[in-house]
């Protein structure tokens, strides 16, 4: 290390009084779980019975040809050797080699520059990198696994190698090491003293916080586009915005977001709220906020959101507005749900929505990525019986699967920040937003997850009925604009691909930069990542991106061009209450509001 660096012992009076801090609450958390130990049913979206099962079936399999098994430890051992030797040349005859291994661009845990320029610290990333790439390596030769378990084995391995990464420990870390001695281990009183407060926010579960949750506030700082909500129901509020421009569209803009999270991920900070600049452009806005349900709306139906969420809003839209035509934007489930509707709306004869867009959607769910990893009957059956007990599925297990999938930015990364340096999450809307999770309904849930995940009906005409109408993708004709991102962990883009060739009509697909939540919320003043567009659908993604063109910037301003040429003349900016419909209250709304903390 540095040998500026020197040791700072604490005042030991000060110590004491934490450590005593420390003590009493523990005990008081402790105390308090095992009182409720009765009442809790252990569900886990990392349930250990599933992860034992996974890797006793790999093991065995394993067991059964273990050669490649002997071949990689070889290799390891072989490599290990080899990194050995060159520490001894480096601390004795002072020559350095070139690293053994190396992290991958994108592997953010080793950017200090220890990792490199101390030998201590090098060594141990590179023992390290040696033997989780040699282990992964290692079981993903595995043969005779179906490919299910297969992809649970290496996926529940990642998340052990990633959890045991040096980076994630005091003693092996050289940012913390540096720090815990520059403070004399005050950052890791502080580090305690964050850890006691998640779990104490959590009711005994661990609530780590990724941002500052005291920054935020709703429709003040975040989701502050101005509006009224002008129409309620069980499941949702109706909000619509107040225009900017002198003149409209005729048609008005209907947005129905997921209920997975909350609506405002559209209206984070005025700078990148789509929902401020569609309202910019002349769009009438206005936006489906969901419920965050409880316990009185476990039988609440998928059909139920078709039947109390778009459809009731066409109706209010057309008493607030006299208008019975609209352009529609569905995002994630909520894209799924519009194309749900599109296709009740064919067999029903119901013209109102003459165009469809639909932000990082899944209707054909063929390939899911990582999210399967959760899919399969014994894990479903879990969650289900879970669900059963408490007439929905808690948002922490939503969030916590989600965060799995990108388990070093949205978990290690801030057990760094907030437990081992002892320092606060910094202030940022969107992890606000990703914090203030949802709880879903037992019924409409599991036939969500069960149709559409694990069976994937969807996609088959006919292959569900919804309120009394069997659901056909490809009765859907009006013209549907599809934006998928590149790097989405949660709708991969190949996968949505494949469902934006389920409808008929004139369709558009686009392919936006960055992921599920950055790549949609892509302003055009920000000048990110591009887009790549394609006039043809092949039956090939890969076929698709090697046809299509590159844009520099946002999608957004290439989408607006297209909604534009659908969206009627201009007629005088509507206000909410203008219509029928009186104000309830200012957006965005009391069902927003409603947090599970």
């Amino acid at each position: 290390m540095d040998d500026q660096v020197k040791l700072n012992l604490p005042d030991p009076s000060s110590l004491a009084k934490s450590l005593a801090n420390i003590a009493e609450r523990s005990q008081k958390l402790t105390t308090d779980y095992l009182a409720r130990a009765g009442e809790e049913d252990g569900y886990n979206v990392l349930d250990p019975a599933v992860i034992a099962k996974t890797w006793q079936e790999m093991a065995a399999k394993a067991l059964a040809n273990p050669q490649a098994l002997v071949n990689e430890q070889i290799a390891f051992w072989t490599d290990y050797t080899r990194l050995w030797g060159q520490l001894l040349e480096r601390v004795y005859l002072n020559q350095k080699a070139e690293p053994l291994v190396q992290p991958t661009p994108e592997d953010k845990r080793f950017k200090d520059p220890q990792w490199v320029d101390n030998f201590v610290f090098d060594f141990i990333k590179q023992c390290y990198l040696l033997a989780a790439g040699r282990l992964q390596a290692a079981v993903g030769q595995v043969e005779g696994l179906d490919p299910h378990t297969a992809k649970k084995a290496a996926f529940y391995t990642r998340q052990l190698v990633d959890a045991l990464s040096p980076t994630n420990f005091a003693a092996t870390n050289p940012q913390v090491f540096k720090a815990t001695l520059e403070s004399g281990g005050e950052n890791l009183l502080k580090g305690m003293e964050h850890l006691l407060q998640d779990l104490e926010r959590g009711k005994g579960r661990l609530s780590l916080k990724m941002t500052d949750l005291d920054a935020f506030r709703l429709g003040e700082n975040i989701a502050a586009t101005p509006g009224k909500v002008i129409y309620q129901n069980e499941l949702m509020q109706l909000l619509q915005y107040s225009p900017t421009t002198d003149t409209v569209y005729r048609r008005p803009l209907l947005i129905v977001p997921p209920w997975i999270n909350k609506f405002y991920v559209l209206d984070l900070k005025p700078k990148n709220s789509f929902i401020k600049w569609a309202v910019d452009q002349g769009h009438t806005v206005f936006i489906i906020s969901w419920v965050n349900p409880d316990e009185s709306l476990a039988r609440k139906h998928f059909q139920d959101y078709l039947l109390e969420g778009p459809l009731a809003a066409l109706d209010a839209i057309e008493q607030a507005t006299g208008e019975t035509e609209i352009n529609a934007i569905g995002y994630c489930i909520g894209g799924t749900l519009l194309a749900s509707t599109l296709a009740y709306m064919a067999v029903k004869g119901d013209k109102r929505v003459v165009s469809g867009t639909f932000f990082t959607t899944m209707t054909d769910f063929s390939d899911v990525g990582e999210l399967s990893v959760f899919i399969d009957d014994e894990q479903l059956t879990l969650m289900e019986h879970h669900m059963e007990r408490k007439g929905y599925l808690e948002g922490q297990h939503m969030a916590g699967a989600f965060n799995l999938l990108r388990e070093n930015d949205l978990i290690w990364s801030f057990v760094i920040n907030n437990y081992l340096l002892g320092r606060e999450p910094m202030p940022f809307d969107m992890l606000y937003w990703n914090s203030d999770s949802t709880r879903m309904p037992a019924v409409m849930h599991s036939f969500y997850v069960r149709n559409l995940y694990e069976r994937n009906l969807l996609r088959e005409p006919g292959g569900i009925t919804l309120a009394g109408v069997p659901i056909d993708l490809g009765k859907i004709e009006i013209p549907t604009y599809f934006l998928s991102t590149r790097e989405d962990h949660i709708a991969p883009w190949k996968s949505t691909y494949a469902g934006a060739r389920l409808v008929s009509g004139e369709h558009r697909f686009v392919l936006g930069g960055s992921g599920h939540i950055a790549g949609v919320m892509n302003p055009p003043a920000g000048k990110k990542y591009c887009y790549w567009t394609n006039a043809e659908l092949p039956a090939s993604p890969d076929d698709w991106l090697a046809g299509a063109a590159r844009h520099e910037g946002s999608w957004w301003s290439h989408w607006a061009e297209w909604v534009g040429q659908l969206a009627g003349e201009r007629v005088p900016a509507r206000h909410p209450g203008d219509g029928k419909l009186a104000p309830i209250e200012d957006a965005p709304g009391a069902y927003v509001k409603v947090r599970l903390a």
